[in-house]
């Protein structure tokens, strides 16, 4: 997979996904930490046939890159990206992102949403960047606060993961906003 490597500063960059990170983006991503707080579309277990699907589909996508795998001093610790919305939301896109565990608490999230944010607004026509968290992570809230993203709302009852029916936290960064 073609596409730039933007450097977020301190050993932090993002890539390219390539298929040698794929062994160890299948032993990160294989913790129920990670996957309770993501979008049912993520599996658990996570296994090297999930990473390989996820490359696959990363694959086949046209256009400048929208999803990079988050890399620290060279070695795989993550992927973050964007997908546009459709139609009347078409100016905006939903931000995701994981980090394998051993790499928390070390500014590395924030540091990579505050680079895929300014590459997406210099490369897309986009007015607004988005990401809606489960109300108990904390920590991703965080992430978004100290990367500019501002609480908007409080969606109630809005989530259901592992049983489990939660709030979610609508945080959102438009184009002329200050970091």
């Amino acid at each position: 997979m073609n596409g730039p490597t933007l450097h977020a500063g301190g050993g932090v960059a993002l890539r390219p996904l390539a298929e040698p990170d794929l062994p160890i983006m299948a032993a990160l991503a294989d913790n129920p930490k990670i996957w309770n707080n993501l979008l049912d579309v993520f599996p658990h277990p996570y296994g090297l046939g999930d990473a390989h699907a996820f490359f696959d589909r990363l694959e086949v996508t046209l256009g400048p890159l929208r999803t990079f795998a988050i890399a620290v001093d060279l070695r795989f610790a993550g992927v973050i990206g964007f997908d546009p919305l459709p139609d009347v939301h078409r100016m905006g896109a939903n931000v995701g992102y994981w980090l394998g565990e051993p790499y928390w608490g070390r500014g590395i999230a924030t540091a990579a949403l505050r680079t895929i944010t300014t590459y997406a607004f210099a490369t897309f026509p986009l007015e607004r960047l988005q990401a809606e968290v489960f109300a108990w992570n904390i920590a991703s809230a965080r992430v978004l606060e100290k990367a500019g993203y501002a609480l908007e709302g409080r969606t109630r009852r809005s989530i259901v993961k592992a049983a489990r029916i939660s709030d979610g936290l609508l945080y959102a960064r438009l184009r002329d906003d200050r970091p």
